[in-house]
């Protein structure tokens, strides 16, 4: 969507969504909300838990519901979970709410990047560049399908691919004109 007051970032794990978010977030006066933390601050529960107690229907469910929510605001810079992209309502409102961006990272970057990383519950099963693989094949179609720019972070540090990433979203990114003021009345009798 373009003009857009919410900037989207999708894709897979260990793409750079909240680092990159971050510095992108600061850049473009943005208020950063990772969703799988926004998730589990309110369930007060690790999305790795969540899986294990509501299996991954339960935890998508949840996901629907803050990505809703979160997105009938302005000014967000949102950085979603990798499977966001699931449920086709999730596909439409990120289309309808944001600009979306779509980072690309290579399974052997991801792997990688994801080494020591135990907290997340797809890649605690079995053989994580099998897992990965899945993955990408089922997702890359549907962040796609969401983007109105791809960027590949791949080969950057996290500070490298912000830097680029604005580059890129000041030639493509129009952003509306801020809402005027409300004007306040007063002197008015009751």
């Amino acid at each position: 969507m373009n003009p857009a007051s919410n900037l989207i970032l999708v894709g897979p794990m260990g793409a750079g969504k909240t680092c990159i978010g971050k510095r992108l977030a600061e850049r473009f006066g943005l208020r950063l909300v990772d969703a799988d933390r926004e998730i589990e601050q309110r369930t007060g529960a690790s999305v790795a838990a969540i899986f294990e107690h509501e299996g991954e229907a339960g935890f998508r469910a949840r996901e629907s519901a803050v990505l809703a929510e979160l997105l009938a605001e302005d000014g967000l810079l949102l950085a979603t979970g990798g499977g966001a992209v699931l449920a086709a309502d999730n596909r439409r409102l990120l289309r309808e709410r944001g600009y979306v961006v779509q980072l690309l990272v290579s399974v052997e970057q991801q792997l990688e990047r994801l080494a020591q990383d135990r907290s997340r519950p797809l890649l605690a099963r079995g053989d994580r560049e099998h897992v990965l693989h899945e993955l990408a094949r089922t997702r890359a179609p549907l962040y796609a399908q969401v983007a109105d720019l791809r960027f590949d972070t791949g080969a950057m540090s996290a500070l490298d691919a912000a830097l680029g990433l604005a580059a890129e979203l000041d030639l493509h990114w129009r952003r509306p004109p801020p809402s005027p003021p409300v004007p306040s009345v007063s002197g008015v009798d009751a």
